[in-house]
C-alpha cells in the first residue's frame, strides 16, 4: 500500500493559486448545498506553551482527510519558525487507504488567501484600494488571490510593525498608512492574532468589504463589534464561526445576535442567500474550512501524480497486521 509524500516544495510546484480559487470556490458551493461532511475543529489549547493545536476532518466526493494544524504566535520570535505548521493526510474513502501525507503549512496559506479572494469576488465592489491589516505571511498569499480576482489595485498596509508593514508594501508596489486609512479601502483584510478590536466602526467606510480571517479561535476578534451591527455579516460555517470566528466574542457578550447572521458563504454561492445590495457593509467571517484544505489537497495530489513529483513510502505494508 504505497502512500505519496509531498513537501513543501513539491507542493509549491503544483499549487497554482487560480486553480486554488476555483477549488475552494467549488467547495464552498458543495458545503452550501450540504454535499460535504465536515465536523467542527477540534482544540488542543496549550496556554503553557503559548499556542494551540487544531485536528480539521473532512469528506468530499469520494476523498476523506484530515489536518493537522497548529496557531503558535510567538513562534518567530521565540523559535525562530512560522507561527503555523500544517500536515495535511489525504485517504481514500472507500477503502482507507492513505493517498498521501503532505505539507499542509502552505496548504492552509494558499487556500485562506483564495478563500478571501473568493468571497471579495462575490461580495465586494470593484475596489480603487485594498487595505492589508497585519502584513505577516498570509498578508503574501491574501495580495497574490486578489490580483488574480480582481488585478491591479492600489495596496494599503498597516501591522504593529512599521517595518514589517514597510517591507510587505515595498514587495506589493504599495505604501505603509494609518489604520484608519487602510481600513478605509473599498476591500480590508485583516490577519492578526488581535484579542481585541483594532479596526474602529468609524474607520470603515459605506460600500466597504471586510474579509476577517485573523480570530479562529474562541476569545478572539479584530473588528469593532458595531462594524457588524451596521454590516451584512456572512460566515463561512455556523459551527465554526459563532463558536471561534469574528462573530464569537459579541455573540457570548450578549452584545450581538445568531439572527443577525446573513447567512454563509456556501449559501450565497449556492444561490441560497443573497450577496452584497448597493453601498452595504459586508463581512466576510472566516474561520478557514476543512474541506477547502480537502479539496485543494486532492488537487495538489493528482497534480502531483500527473507530474511525477513526490516520493512514494510503503507506509503501511500490505497486507497490514
Amino acid at each position: 500500500m504505497r502512500t505519496l509524500i509531498l513537501s513543501q516544495d513539491d507542493v509549491r510546484s503544483v499549487a497554482d493559486m487560480r486553480d486554488a480559487i476555483s477549488v475552494v470556490e467549488s467547495a464552498f458551493v458543495a458545503h452550501g448545498r450540504g454535499e460535504a461532511l465536515m465536523p467542527a475543529k477540534v482544540y488542543l489549547s496549550l496556554p503553557q506553551h503559548h499556542g494551540d493545536f487544531r485536528a480539521m476532518p473532512a469528506y468530499l466526493a469520494g476523498s476523506a482527510g484530515v489536518k493537522w494544524v497548529n496557531a503558535h504566535p510567538e513562534n518567530p520570535i521565540r523559535h525562530g519558525l512560522p507561527s503555523v505548521l500544517a500536515l495535511y493526510i489525504l485517504s481514500d474513502a472507500e477503502t482507507a487507504a492513505p493517498l498521501a501525507v503532505m505539507d499542509g503549512t502552505l496548504l492552509t496559506a494558499i487556500r485562506t488567501g483564495a478563500a478571501a479572494a473568493v468571497a471579495s469576488k462575490h461580495l465586494a465592489r470593484a475596489p480603487h484600494a485594498v487595505g492589508f491589516i497585519g502584513c505577516g505571511v498570509q498578508a503574501r498569499f491574501l495580495l497574490e488571490a486578489h490580483r488574480a480576482v480582481l488585478g491591479e489595485f492600489e495596496v494599503l498596509a498597516y501591522d504593529r510593525s512599521a517595518d514589517a508593514a514597510d517591507r510587505f508594501a515595498s514587495e506589493a508596489r504599495g505604501r505603509r498608512a494609518p489604520i484608519e486609512e487602510v481600513a478605509g479601502a473599498g476591500i480590508v483584510c485583516t490577519a492578526t492574532p488581535s484579542r481585541a478590536p483594532i479596526v474602529e466602526r468609524a474607520f470603515v467606510r459605506p460600500g466597504t468589504h471586510i474579509n476577517a480571517l485573523g480570530a479562529d479561535a474562541p476569545g478572539k476578534q479584530e473588528l469593532d463589534p458595531a462594524i457588524l451591527a451596521a454590516a451584512k455579516v456572512i460566515i463561512d460555517d455556523w459551527k465554526q464561526a459563532t463558536e471561534s470566528g469574528e462573530v464569537n466574542v459579541p455573540l457570548h457578550r450578549g452584545i450581538y445576535r445568531r439572527e443577525q447572521i446573513h447567512g454563509t458563504l456556501g449559501e450565497v454561492l449556492a444561490g441560497k442567500k443573497s450577496g452584497r445590495a448597493g453601498d452595504e457593509i459586508t463581512v466576510f467571517d472566516s474561520t478557514g474550512l476543512a474541506i477547502q484544505d480537502l479539496a485543494l489537497a486532492r488537487h495538489i495530489y493528482e497534480r502531483a501524480r500527473a507530474r511525477d513529483l513526490g516520493t512514494w513510502i510503503e507506509l503501511i505494508p500490505s497486507p497490514s497486521i
